[in-house]
């Protein structure tokens, strides 16, 4: 697929940037189902859960997944952080540094206003806490699965 050749093939060219864009909104919209779906500590989200969790808490052990605020990942600092961790796992986390959409509340959907863009790695270690931490479990509640259209514009049902 175009999407797996390097980056610099393509400079900023805006279709290349439109099926990143499409491909993350797919990403978030399936995962949030399977969210409201099933419950969410029981979730397994790679074959690193364990390892991921415990490095992540381990390194970032004070930061609100709740409620994330962009600036306490996204920083300077924050963003070296991140960098050093993410790159722990390039070679294990399959799509390591994709393009990922998280959302920032936790107990809200995805929407253009709740989500930002995060390495893969990244979105693996928040979600998989906020699954062991219970933070996903009341979108159930909240929520119902969501008819969403795929990359060809047909309604699917994930």
């Amino acid at each position: 697929s175009i999407l797996q050749e390097p980056a610099d093939k393509f400079g900023n060219d805006p279709s290349v940037e439109m099926m990143w864009a499409v491909k993350a909104y797919e990403h978030a919209e399936t995962y949030f189902n399977i969210l409201i779906s099933v419950d969410p500590t029981k979730l397994k989200l790679c074959k690193l859960d364990n390892e991921l969790y415990s490095k992540f808490r381990g390194k970032f052990k004070d930061l609100k997944i709740d409620k994330i605020v962009e600036n306490d990942i996204k920083s300077e600092e924050a963003k070296q952080q991140w960098r050093e961790f993410c790159e722990e796992f390039n070679s294990q986390v399959a799509d390591w540094n994709m393009a990922t959409l998280l959302r920032l509340d936790s107990s809200l959907d995805v929407s253009e206003h709740n989500t930002i863009i995060v390495p893969r790695t990244q979105f693996l270690a928040i979600e998989i806490a906020r699954n062991r931490e219970g933070l996903n479990s009341d979108l159930r509640t909240k929520y119902s699965p969501k008819r969403i259209k795929d990359s060809n514009n047909e309604p699917t049902e994930k």
